[in-house]
Protein backbone atom coordinates (compact mmCIF):
# COMPACT_ATOMS: atom_id res chain seq x y z
CA UNK A 1 0.00 0.00 0.00
CA UNK A 2 1.41 3.36 -1.02
CA UNK A 3 1.78 5.83 1.83
CA UNK A 4 0.22 9.22 1.31
CA UNK A 5 1.88 12.48 2.38
CA UNK A 6 1.36 13.02 6.09
CA UNK A 7 0.80 9.29 6.75
CA UNK A 8 3.44 9.32 9.50
CA UNK A 9 2.25 12.51 11.15
CA UNK A 10 0.89 12.42 14.69
CA UNK A 11 -2.92 12.18 14.90
CA UNK A 12 -3.08 15.79 16.15
CA UNK A 13 -1.57 17.09 12.91
CA UNK A 14 -3.83 14.82 10.88
CA UNK A 15 -6.80 16.28 12.79
CA UNK A 16 -7.90 12.88 14.09
CA UNK A 17 -9.91 12.78 17.32
CA UNK A 18 -9.61 9.91 19.80
CA UNK A 19 -12.69 8.08 18.55
CA UNK A 20 -10.95 7.59 15.20
CA UNK A 21 -7.86 5.95 16.66
CA UNK A 22 -6.95 2.47 17.78
CA UNK A 23 -7.53 2.23 21.55
CA UNK A 24 -4.35 2.26 23.60
CA UNK A 25 -4.01 0.50 26.93
CA UNK A 26 -3.67 3.00 29.77
CA UNK A 27 -1.56 2.59 32.86
CA UNK A 28 -3.42 2.92 36.19
CA UNK A 29 -1.86 6.26 37.09
CA UNK A 30 -4.10 9.11 38.22
CA UNK A 31 -2.56 12.58 38.41
CA UNK A 32 -3.94 15.29 40.69
CA UNK A 33 -2.86 18.86 39.94
CA UNK A 34 -3.65 21.35 42.70
CA UNK A 35 -3.71 25.04 41.79
CA UNK A 36 -1.09 24.94 39.04
CA UNK A 37 -0.75 28.57 37.99
CA UNK A 38 0.93 28.13 34.59
CA UNK A 39 -1.20 27.02 31.66
CA UNK A 40 2.03 26.13 29.85
CA UNK A 41 2.94 23.70 32.64
CA UNK A 42 -0.49 22.08 32.47
CA UNK A 43 -0.20 21.72 28.69
CA UNK A 44 3.20 20.10 29.06
CA UNK A 45 1.79 17.70 31.65
CA UNK A 46 -1.00 16.76 29.24
CA UNK A 47 1.56 15.98 26.54
CA UNK A 48 3.72 13.87 28.85
CA UNK A 49 0.59 12.13 30.17
CA UNK A 50 -0.25 11.04 26.64
CA UNK A 51 3.32 9.81 26.12
CA UNK A 52 3.07 7.72 29.29
CA UNK A 53 -0.54 6.60 28.70
CA UNK A 54 -1.77 8.04 32.01
CA UNK A 55 -5.27 6.89 32.94
CA UNK A 56 -6.69 10.22 34.11
CA UNK A 57 -5.76 13.81 34.93
CA UNK A 58 -7.61 15.54 37.76
CA UNK A 59 -7.29 19.31 37.33
CA UNK A 60 -8.14 20.98 40.63
CA UNK A 61 -8.82 24.45 41.98
CA UNK A 62 -7.63 27.19 39.65
CA UNK A 63 -5.54 24.80 37.55
CA UNK A 64 -6.53 25.73 34.00
CA UNK A 65 -8.24 23.24 31.73
CA UNK A 66 -9.28 23.06 28.06
CA UNK A 67 -10.22 25.11 26.21
CA UNK A 68 -7.23 27.41 26.88
CA UNK A 69 -4.92 28.85 24.22
CA UNK A 70 -1.77 28.82 26.38
CA UNK A 71 -2.44 25.25 27.48
CA UNK A 72 -3.02 24.22 23.86
CA UNK A 73 0.33 25.68 22.82
CA UNK A 74 2.32 23.17 24.88
CA UNK A 75 -0.21 20.30 24.89
CA UNK A 76 -0.22 20.06 21.08
CA UNK A 77 -3.60 18.34 21.10
CA UNK A 78 -2.84 15.88 23.91
CA UNK A 79 -5.98 16.93 25.81
CA UNK A 80 -7.98 15.22 23.06
CA UNK A 81 -6.39 11.89 24.01
CA UNK A 82 -5.88 12.02 27.78
CA UNK A 83 -9.05 11.67 29.91
CA UNK A 84 -9.43 14.57 32.35
CA UNK A 85 -11.81 16.04 34.90
CA UNK A 86 -11.89 19.44 36.56
CA UNK A 87 -12.61 19.51 40.31
CA UNK A 88 -13.21 22.83 42.03
CA UNK A 89 -12.17 21.32 45.36
CA UNK A 90 -8.96 19.23 45.25
CA UNK A 91 -9.99 17.32 48.38
CA UNK A 92 -13.03 15.98 46.53
CA UNK A 93 -10.77 14.44 43.89
CA UNK A 94 -8.55 12.78 46.50
CA UNK A 95 -11.50 11.52 48.52
CA UNK A 96 -12.96 9.98 45.35
CA UNK A 97 -9.67 8.25 44.53
CA UNK A 98 -9.19 6.92 48.05
CA UNK A 99 -12.77 5.67 48.11
CA UNK A 100 -11.93 3.71 44.96
CA UNK A 101 -9.06 2.07 46.84
CA UNK A 102 -6.29 3.97 45.05
CA UNK A 103 -3.32 5.01 47.25
CA UNK A 104 -2.52 8.73 47.03
CA UNK A 105 1.10 9.87 46.97
CA UNK A 106 2.21 13.51 47.27
CA UNK A 107 5.30 14.82 45.49
CA UNK A 108 6.86 17.40 47.78
CA UNK A 109 10.23 18.73 48.96
CA UNK A 110 9.53 17.66 52.55
CA UNK A 111 12.56 16.26 54.38
CA UNK A 112 10.47 13.39 55.73
CA UNK A 113 9.49 12.33 52.21
CA UNK A 114 10.67 9.00 50.85
CA UNK A 115 13.28 9.32 48.13
CA UNK A 116 12.33 8.76 44.50
CA UNK A 117 14.28 5.83 43.09
CA UNK A 118 13.89 3.92 46.34
CA UNK A 119 10.14 4.27 46.80
CA UNK A 120 8.08 1.31 45.57
CA UNK A 121 5.03 2.45 43.64
CA UNK A 122 1.72 0.70 44.19
CA UNK A 123 -0.42 -0.22 41.21
CA UNK A 124 -2.80 1.58 40.75
CA UNK A 125 -1.61 4.87 42.19
CA UNK A 126 -2.64 8.52 42.33
CA UNK A 127 0.08 11.18 42.43
CA UNK A 128 -0.45 14.75 43.65
CA UNK A 129 1.48 17.80 42.44
CA UNK A 130 0.98 21.22 43.98
CA UNK A 131 1.36 24.89 43.12
CA UNK A 132 4.70 25.95 41.60
CA UNK A 133 5.47 28.31 44.51
CA UNK A 134 3.48 27.15 47.53
CA UNK A 135 3.42 23.41 46.86
CA UNK A 136 0.59 21.19 48.06
CA UNK A 137 -1.72 22.78 50.62
CA UNK A 138 -1.49 21.34 54.16
CA UNK A 139 -5.14 20.26 53.96
CA UNK A 140 -4.58 18.18 50.85
CA UNK A 141 -1.19 16.91 52.00
CA UNK A 142 -2.88 15.57 55.12
CA UNK A 143 -5.11 13.37 52.96
CA UNK A 144 -2.20 11.74 51.13
CA UNK A 145 -0.96 8.30 52.15
CA UNK A 146 2.72 8.94 51.41
CA UNK A 147 5.12 11.76 50.55
CA UNK A 148 7.84 11.24 47.96
CA UNK A 149 10.61 13.72 47.17
CA UNK A 150 12.89 13.98 44.16
CA UNK A 151 16.53 14.11 45.32
CA UNK A 152 18.12 17.51 44.64
CA UNK A 153 21.87 17.18 44.08
CA UNK A 154 22.67 20.82 43.34
CA UNK A 155 21.96 24.12 45.09
CA UNK A 156 18.27 24.45 44.21
CA UNK A 157 15.75 22.60 46.35
CA UNK A 158 13.06 22.18 43.70
CA UNK A 159 12.45 21.87 39.96
CA UNK A 160 9.71 22.86 37.52
CA UNK A 161 6.47 21.00 38.19
CA UNK A 162 6.10 19.73 34.61
CA UNK A 163 9.69 18.46 34.72
CA UNK A 164 9.06 16.82 38.09
CA UNK A 165 5.95 15.16 36.68
CA UNK A 166 7.87 13.60 33.79
CA UNK A 167 10.57 12.29 36.12
CA UNK A 168 8.03 10.75 38.49
CA UNK A 169 5.83 9.28 35.76
CA UNK A 170 8.70 7.49 34.06
CA UNK A 171 10.05 6.27 37.39
CA UNK A 172 6.65 4.66 37.98
CA UNK A 173 6.45 3.14 34.50
CA UNK A 174 10.02 1.91 34.64
CA UNK A 175 9.42 0.23 37.98
CA UNK A 176 6.30 -1.41 36.56
CA UNK A 177 8.27 -2.61 33.52
CA UNK A 178 5.76 -0.70 31.40
CA UNK A 179 8.05 1.11 28.96
CA UNK A 180 7.56 -1.18 25.99
CA UNK A 181 6.07 0.68 23.05
CA UNK A 182 2.51 -0.40 22.11
CA UNK A 183 2.00 -2.51 19.04
CA UNK A 184 -1.19 -0.68 18.05
CA UNK A 185 -0.88 1.87 15.25
CA UNK A 186 -2.41 5.33 15.12
CA UNK A 187 -4.44 4.42 12.05
CA UNK A 188 -8.05 5.63 11.82
CA UNK A 189 -10.77 3.22 12.78
CA UNK A 190 -14.52 3.26 13.22
CA UNK A 191 -14.78 1.70 16.66
CA UNK A 192 -15.31 4.17 19.51
CA UNK A 193 -13.37 3.54 22.76
CA UNK A 194 -15.42 3.29 25.93
CA UNK A 195 -15.63 6.70 27.67
CA UNK A 196 -13.86 7.20 30.99
CA UNK A 197 -16.28 7.75 33.91
CA UNK A 198 -16.43 11.41 34.87
CA UNK A 199 -14.52 12.44 31.77
CA UNK A 200 -14.91 16.11 30.94
CA UNK A 201 -14.13 16.79 27.32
Amino acid sequence: MKKTPGHNLEPHYRMLSREHLEPRARHPVHIVLENIRSAFNVGSIFRTSDAGAVEHLHLCGYTCHPPNLKLAKTALGAFDYVPWTHHQDPTDAVKHLRKAGIPVVAIETAENGKSLGVYEWSRPVAVVFGNEVKGITPELLGQCDEIVRIPMLGYKNSINVATAFGIVLYDILGQWDALREPAASAAPRNQTPAPCPGEDQ
